[in-house]
Order: structure tokens, then sequence, then C-alpha cells
């Protein structure tokens, strides 16, 4: 068994493990945080940008001003981002049977995968992902379309020039292999693929491996997933989250008695409480709308957007926001805010009842109507006639280098009035702020990643108790930033195999036993025998087929008669003799007993010498020895065949046969 890891990133997972015949890739991740090299698309004509100057070398060698500018001290690609994509050179993406996705922000690279690369699967995800995910996918194609590039920068990857790069490009690795965003008609073509599934229901392959998606309490419909055969179990932890948001509780008991448990997308933010930063995020937000600000939130279109709506909706009127308007700018929007309202079986219990009272699961929908929250495909159009301020505006992408957050970016950021709150932890905050600095705008960080933290997983992992844990080398030592924290990191007995990008690693698992069916002719054909209390066995003599992964015993053909002729054969073809097998013996041979037949017998000068493993006999007269092992007798007897055969009798009356 063997694990093939594509992605380095150890929350945006891409693995594939061959299991049995199988080929199961485990997750899609996309790792965006490329994008963060390249200048941001504005929605509107923005001078400031277009007056960047471009980059040249110091010795002037290498001028690279219309593909590289420089803001701040730093510099940027002038392009249409690029994303960093699983390893496509590991192994023959043609050969993956099946792909099994987590939740929807794991899935995000699916059209890299299925689509130009032979593959002829099936992608196996819950109702709510597979929605979400196409929502989220449209969106990324959406905001990269609206804003077309001319021209499209290559000779900066040039190995020799990217020597010469200053800053984080020199760093960068494997640039050649950053791909553009796909396009609307290979999303729906990727998404075609797509066979739902529901928590627990259990999925055969090939008759070979079964699995079984299980909820993992992150996000609507995320799952973990159960990869299991008659005597092995493999289990897929990847986003899972303990605490009590809108999504259906973690099942944690099925993950039991697992021989490998694959461990990855923990929180990224392991010292940040989610709580206490739904209690920073509000009362920022209150102060800048009472100082006459404005508050942008650049996040997914969802996920905690859901949560972070709830959150308001409990606290606007205890803070006198009510007149606030809040604005969710999305090409997706409308289209999010309903699914969440439609998912009634993958959310908690709790919001569940709600939908028979009947009520809205999520408070948003009264927000709605009462016009606190209005939510917008773009900033043109309507928006552009109702926008007022001071508000809030809920809008993407949190990379800051796509979507109408650009444009927000470039409106409020000359004022100290405003504040930007950061509540996506997928990239770095200054990294993602540094095209538009000089910046004015206040900014805060209140990260909410409200997967498991590494307490939570060590005391998860004590209650579960895999043979072997499998998981991201990140997660083995401490983050880099805080070297003493060794809370941060996974300490178990054994320790974690841990994987990097590109590794192959070898399961330890042993493949022992298989299941086989006997047919029931057959099973009526044995004859048990008892060898020892409560232990039976049979002899079969009968032909093992193997198909689509099952095993079936069928009883021995028996010779078809041949069919009489007049004619004379030259050849008598005679079917071939089914001989009766040899019987099989089973016991011991005790030595004083067999010396005092022996004795019997005539045969008196015995020297018995002890070995290792048993005795050996040495009958002086006859000139033989016989050697009485375990499980084993040799006799050594040379010419004398009446005596050999003697020996053999008086051996075999202290075995059993079968």
């Amino acid at each position: 068994m063997k694990l093939y890891c594509l992605s380095g990133h150890p929350t945006l997972p891409c693995n594939v493990l061959k299991f049995k015949s199988t080929t199961i890739m485990l997750d899609c991740g996309l790792d965006m945080t490329s994008a963060l090299h390249f200048l941001p698309l504005p929605l509107v004509h923005s001078s400031r940008l277009s007056k960047l100057p471009g980059w040249v070398s110091k010795d002037g060698t290498v001028n690279l001003e219309k593909e590289l500018k420089e803001c701040a001290g730093r510099v940027f690609v002038d392009s249409l981002p690029e994303f960093c994509l699983p390893e496509k050179e590991l192994l023959d993406l043609s050969t993956i049977d099946v792909i099994l996705i987590s939740n929807y922000h794991c899935m995000m690279a699916l059209p890299y995968i299925t689509e130009h690369t032979g593959f002829t699967g099936t992608v196996y995800a819950t109702e709510p992902t597979l929605q979400i995910g196409r929502l989220l996918m449209e969106e990324l194609v959406n905001f990269m379309e609206r804003v077309p590039k001319a021209q499209s920068a290559t000779c900066w990857k040039n190995k020799d020039i990217q020597r010469l790069l200053p800053g984080t490009l020199k760093e960068v690795a494997d640039v050649w292999t950053w791909k553009k965003c796909y396009s609307m008609q290979e999303v729906n073509s990727a998404l075609s693929k797509v066979q739902l599934v529901g928590y627990s229901q259990k999925v055969e392959l090939f008759g070979a491996v079964q699995v079984t998606p299980l909820s993992s309490g992150y996000s609507l419909g995320s799952s973990n997933w159960i990869i299991q055969s008659h005597y092995e179990k493999v289990s897929y932890v990847s986003g899972s989250s303990l605490l009590t948001t809108h999504p259906q509780p973690m099942d944690q008991s099925s993950l039991k008695n697992s021989d490998v448990l694959i461990l990855t997308g923990l929180t990224q933010i392991p010292t940040a409480n989610p709580d206490g930063m739904l209690g920073e995020f509000c009362s920022n937000l209150a102060m800048t709308i009472r100082a006459g600000g404005n508050v942008l939130v650049p996040c997914y279109s969802s996920g905690v957007i859901y949560d972070l709506l709830e959150c308001l909706y409990q606290f606007i009127d205890s803070a006198n926001l009510g007149t606030t308007p809040f604005y969710f700018i999305s090409p997706v929007a409308n289209s999010s805010l309903e699914f969440s309202q439609i998912f009634a079986e993958w959310l908690c219990q709790n919001k569940q009842s709600k939908v028979y009272l009947p009520e809205p699961p999520f408070p948003h929908a009264e927000l709605i109507q009462t016009n606190k929250l209005k939510h917008y495909p773009s900033i043109h159009g309507d928006f552009s006639k109702e926008f007022r301020q001071p508000c809030v505006v809920f809008t993407g992408h949190p990379s800051l280098r796509f979507g109408d957050v650009v444009h927000f970016m470039e409106l409020w950021g000359k004022s100290s009035l405003n504040t930007i709150i950061f509540t996506e932890p997928d990239f770095s905050y200054l990294d993602a702020l540094a095209p538009y600095q000089p910046l004015a705008m206040k900014c805060v960080y209140c990260p909410i990643d409200t997967r498991l933290n590494f307490h939570q997983v060590s005391k998860l992992l004590k209650e579960v108790q895999p043979l072997h844990v499998v998981c991201p080398e990140q997660y083995t030592q401490p983050p880099p930033a805080q070297a003493h924290r060794s809370d941060l990191m996974l300490e178990l007995q054994p320790p974690p195999m841990p994987y990097r990008r590109c590794s192959v690693l070898g399961l330890p698992f042993r493949r022992r036993y298989e299941r086989i069916q006997l047919l029931p002719e057959l099973a009526k054909s044995l004859v048990p025998t008892e060898i020892k209390p409560g232990i039976s066995v049979a002899t079969v003599s009968a032909v093992l087929q193997s198909k689509d992964n099952k095993h079936v015993l069928q009883p021995a053909p028996k010779p078809a008669p041949a069919p009489p002729t007049k004619k004379r054969k030259r050849v008598v073809e005679e079917p071939p003799e089914l001989l009766a097998p040899k019987p099989l013996l089973s016991g011991a041979v005790p030595l004083e007993p067999f010396l005092a037949t022996l004795n019997k017998h005539g045969i008196t000068e015995v020297k018995v010498e002890d070995t290792a493993d048993g005795h050996i006999l040495h009958l002086q007269a006859e000139d033989t020895l016989i050697q009485l092992d375990e499980d084993g007798t040799h006799i050594v007897c040379d010419n004398n065949e009446p005596l050999r055969a003697t020996l053999r009798d008086l051996v075999l009356r202290f075995l059993q046969k079968l």
C-alpha cells in the first residue's frame, strides 16, 4: 500500500492512495497563495496601479518593465494571477479510479485533475460540497474573466532571470508549473463526473474496497472518509471541527480501529480562539461605524460568512447598528445565501429543528427581509445606485488580488476612518496588503478557523487509537516563528509518518488474509475432523475463481465422458485423471511410546540425540536415522525398502489422518 503526496499545503491536501487494486485520490486542493506575487486586478481603471514603475535590474542588464512592477519596495508580476497546482508528474493521473472530496475548499483543483489528463474515473462528494464548490469555482472564473489582461508574463519565470529578482519572487519554486484559472466549460465538465453520496453511505469500489463519508463538523456537507477492505481500514481525516457551529457534529466513533489514519487540514492559526476572534470582529466593526468609517471584510462567498452574519444579527441591536447597511457582493451571493437555507439535513440539530417550525435555519433570511443585509452580483448596476456610507461590505477574494474587494481597497484605502478586517486564515494579511501600500486605513487581523487544533487532535487520537498516523511534516515540528512551542505539534507514540510534496510513502500494511466464499455444494462435501478440542479441519479440492476482487471456491469439474463415435481416432485423447488428494497428517510422535513400539518390533539398539527442534534416533544395528521434528519426520535408510516401509507404518500409528 502506497501514498503519493501531490501537495505540500497541509490544509489544501491532494494525496493518492493505492489500496488493494484501486487508486484513490484524496482531495484536490488548489494552493492560491501564489496569487500574492501578482498585482491586483482592478474592476475600474486604477491610475495608481497603472503608474507603478517597471522593474529593471540594478546593473541594467535585465529589463522586465512590462512584466514586473515595483510597489513599496516589493516587486509584483503584472499578469493574470496563476495558481500552484498539485504535482502532476509523480504518477499518471489517468490511472486514478476515484476521487474522494472532503469539503468544498479542497476541490478547487478538480478541473485541472479531471480535464486534459485522460481521467475516466468517478468523483464522490456530498451534495452541499458539490453545489457550494460549484459556486466557489464559478465565482473564481467570473473574477478572472471580467478583467482580461492583454498580455501574459512569462519571461520572469526563466531560471537565469528569476535568480536576479528581488525578494520573495527569487525563492519561489516550480513557477513553470503554475497555471492560469480554468474556464466555466472545464468546471462543468469536471463537476459532471461527481456522484453524490450521503453520510454513512457505503460505496463499493470494484468489489475490493468500500468507502464511506462521515460528518466532519467543519462546513456544510464536509466529510471524513473511511476506506476499508474485509481486513484493513484506513481513515482519512481532513478539515474537521468539534466546535458547535452550523454543520452537523463530527462523527468520531466510526474512526476507531483504523490501521492507518491520514490526518490533514488542522487549524492554520492554533493560537487563536474562534470565539475570541468573533468578539474582536464585532467590537472593531462597531468602533469603526461609530466613528463614521466603513468596514471591509474580504471573505469567501460561503462558510465562515454564515457564522459572521449570525453573530452580527445578535450584535446589531445591542450595539445600535440597526441603521447601518450591510452589503454582500459576489457573483454567487444570492445562490450562496439560498443554498445555506435549503440544506437542512446537513445542519446541526438546533438548526434542523427550525425548519419544521417553519423558520429559516439561518438568521440572515430575516436580515434580508428587513433590508439590513443586501446582496449584489457586483459593484456595477443596482449596487452603485443604492450604495450609502458608512457601511459594512463582505466581498471576495480574501487574497485581495481579484474580485470586488480590489475596488474597495482603492476607494477606502486612503482614509484612516475605514477598517479592513481579515477573517480568512488562508493568506498572510501583510502580503495581501503589500501592493496597496502606503495604506491609511486601519487593518485588523481576526482569523476565524474552526478546524481542530493540536490539543483537540491529540485527544481525538487517544480515543480512536489508530495503529499508525500519517500527516504533513509541518505537524511534526513547531511553527518556524514559534520554535519553542512544542504544544503546537503532534507528539505521538509511535511517531507519526510525515509527508511532503512529491514524497511516496510505503504504508505499514501487510495484507495477511483474503475472504473466500465456498459454494454450498462444495461445503456439503466437506468432512471436518476434530484435531484439538474446538478445532476441526477438513481438506478441500476445488477450483479458485477470482473475479472483480471476489474469490470463490468451486467444486473441481468432473471430466466429461468422451462422446461415442463410429470413426476410429488415430490418437485416443483420454481426459486428465483427477487424482485423489493425499491425506494430510497432523499430531506429533511422542518419544517414549515410539521407542517402546520399536522395541516390540525387535529394534532395540536405539541411540537418542536431542536437537533444537526435536530428536534424532540412530538405529545402530540397522544403520538407519529417524529425525523427529515438530513439523515433520524423516527416515534415512539406505537400500532397505522393507525396513523403511515398516518404520513409516509405525510412525503413522501416532499421527491423525485428515
